[in-house]
This record gives C-alpha cells, structure tokens and sequence, in this order.
C-alpha cells in the first residue's frame, strides 16, 4: 500500500504537487500561445523555431549551423532547412567561413535584425504583464523556487 504524505495544512502533497505543475503547464501554455501570436502575426508569419533561430544569430552573428547544432541539440537537417527558409526570405545571410570552405558564417541581415528587434519589444511587453503587480522580492523568491523545480527535474529526485 502506498503511503501518501501530508504537508503541514493537511493537504494530500500529491495533490499539491500535481496543482504546481498544472499550473507551471498552464502558464507555459499561456507565455506559448502569445509567443506564437505575435511571431504569426509578424510581416513574415514566422514559425516559432524560427523565431528562435533570428534570436540566435542576433546574439551569436558569424556562427555556423554547426555552432547552432551544438547550442540547441536539435537535428542538424532541420536546422539546416529552417536556415534556408530565413536566407530565403531575406532575414538571414551567409559567408564563406575563411577557416573551413566547407562552412557558412551567419548573421543576420538589417532585415532581420529589425524583425528581431520588433518581435524582442513585443515580447518584452508580455513579460512585463506577467509580473506587473509582483515587487523585486516576490520575482526574486518564484525565481528561487522555479530553480528549485528545475533542479528536482534535472537531478531526478522525488
């Protein structure tokens, strides 16, 4: 028989527990869906990876699709695809890597920094919304405790 335990107020923690990460997903849902908005929404009706990508290279200009590979973990085939889409449309461009002929240096063009750019403010606006009435100190302790979630995912414990 399983035993359940009881936290200090005579809540089930498993019901609780469950309840936060309701929560966690339903806010993630909610940050998700306006993300996916206002990239839609853009001039270019940007995919969400794609909007990534545009942040990526915002930051990071001159890297090669093996530096994104690297950075994101994800199928260089399909980064590679969602590249050309950008170059196509005139928001991404590449060079010829001096050290490598076989590689491309990549940036943004002015196009896409300014894509970029509006895209960044937008989504500024949404998290300040999300804290707007939350002092110094309470943003500081929800980082504190989302930490701690993490770290109970990454680390597995129970």
């Amino acid at each position: 028989m399983k035993r359940h335990k009881v936290d200090k107020i005579n809540n089930n923690s498993e019901e609780i527990s469950e309840e936060v990460f309701e929560s966690i997903h339903k806010l993630m849902h909610l940050i998700r869906s306006e993300q996916y908005r206002v990239l839609r929404d853009s001039p270019y009706k940007l995919t969400h990876m794609e909007g990534k990508m545009l942040g990526y290279f915002y930051h990071h200009a001159g890297a090669s699709l093996r530096d994104l590979v690297a950075h994101t973990g994800r199928d260089k085939g399909q980064l590679a695809r969602t590249i050309k889409t950008l170059k196509e449309q005139g928001l991404l461009q590449a060079e010829a890597d001096p050290d490598d002929r076989r590689s491309q240096l990549l940036s943004l063009t002015d196009e896409g920094r300014r894509i970029h750019e509006s895209l960044i403010g937008r989504l500024q606006r949404l998290t300040k919304i999300a804290v707007h009435d939350m002092s110094q100190a309470d943003c500081e302790h929800l980082l504190a405790l989302l930490g701690k979630v993490r770290d109970n995912l990454e680390n597995g414990e129970a």
